[in-house]
């Protein structure tokens, strides 16, 4: 875990050292209605290279399939608390937390349950707002859990690949709603129902909601689509689309085989080295948020 904090602090765009934990997280929703486009791989990634420059993380597993517990190497049997009993409230949101391999990474695992959540709070007048509440609590809870007292200071929510009362739920309790749109035909018209949904939500549920960033992903130089995708890409969406670009890489592709992220896997391959100038990049854009709401 060193080696990726060595690797971090040697990037030149920004200084990276660690700082003091915060009483309330930021929360990032990586959400897209269409599957297979990099969210449960940028979720992974993305909160381990947060994790190696010093931030204290937390990863919201709700997408039934569990595909981030299961890249982080939590077994099916070990997930005894699950985000199903937060969102049926039948658990706190820490109650379900479990530690990762990865230092400062920590994970609430998903089960299948989750797929008949929104039959079951179909009447529940709070229903948009389990999430929420239930990250409200989450660093109040962590002070007086088991003598632990830590604050995450960043919450990654994986959503489900559709825009169901789940995805609603996260964006209820999101800062900012993180895109992660694969570089192939269709991107932008799916990319346009996202951001209805994101207004919708914003105009009834979460006035502060914001598109933190577009980040591009699976992108193959040699493939016209995937240029020409790129550049259709950040005509639309501006400066909301992030600098870096994943590239398609075996590498990043094997890694939840082995229940790791691609960071700790293959530390010096491309993808590992794009996720850390994409952590870079983020932290860079919160500071510029942070000192523009001091203006």
């Amino acid at each position: 875990m060193s080696d990726i904090r060595d690797e971090a602090e040697s990037g030149e765009a920004v200084s990276l050292a660690p700082r003091a934990p915060v009483a309330v997280p930021r929360v990032l929703a990586l959400a897209n209605q269409k599957g297979g486009v990099g969210k449960t791989t940028t979720a992974i990634n993305l909160g381990t290279a947060l994790a190696a420059i010093g931030e204290t993380v937390l990863i919201i597993d709700l997408d039934p399939q569990g595909n981030a517990s299961t890249g982080l190497g939590i077994e099916r049997r070990d997930r005894r608390v699950s985000t199903y009993d937060v969102m049926c409230g039948e658990a706190t949101l820490r109650q379900a937390v479990l530690p990762t391999a990865v230092p400062r990474l920590h994970i609430a695992p998903s089960t299948m349950d989750l797929s008949g959540l929104e039959l079951e709070l179909a009447t529940a007048r709070d229903r948009a707002y389990r999430l929420r509440d239930a990250v409200r609590r989450l660093n109040v809870d962590s002070s007086h859990y088991r003598n632990e007292s830590f604050d995450f200071t960043y919450v990654l929510i994986d959503c489900p690949p559709s825009l169901n009362l789940i995805t609603v739920n996260a964006m209820a309790a999101a800062n900012a709603i993180l895109v992660p749109l694969q570089c192939e035909f269709f991107a932008l018209e799916g990319l346009s129902q996202l951001l209805k949904t994101v207004e919708q939500v914003r105009q009834t549920l979460n006035p502060g909601l914001s598109i933190h960033g577009v980040v591009l992903t699976m992108f193959d130089a040699r493939n016209n689509l995937s240029n020409q995708v790129v550049e259709d890409v950040r005509q639309f969406m501006g400066e909301k689309v992030y600098e870096t670009i994943i590239p398609r890489n075996v590498r990043v592709s094997e890694a939840p085989s082995y229940g790791k992220p691609v960071l700790l896997y293959d530390l010096k391959c491309v993808g590992s080295q794009a996720y850390l100038r994409l952590a870079s990049e983020i932290i860079q854009r919160e500071r510029n948020l942070r000192a523009a709401a001091t203006v």
